[in-house]
């Protein structure tokens, strides 16, 4: 389990990468998060990979809005 600090980073990612995802969109913001989750765990991963991870994760999720 992530610490409180990584915690509140993750959720920061998150924010930013899926700002414009709607709130309806719960599943995209799922997929967003877990493929954060698994950047997190690799020790040398820095907040650029992260963001580039929940970017990816974004851009290849399925969606339902142009």
């Amino acid at each position: 389990m992530p610490d409180a600090d990584m915690t509140a980073l993750l959720r920061m990612v998150l924010d930013d990468v899926c700002a414009d995802v709607p709130a309806s969109e719960t599943a995209i913001r799922q997929r967003v998060a877990a493929r954060l989750r698994e950047a997190a765990r690799r020790k040398d991963c820095s907040l650029a990979d992260l963001k580039q991870a929940g970017r990816d994760a974004l851009s290849h999720a399925p969606t339902m809005w142009p």
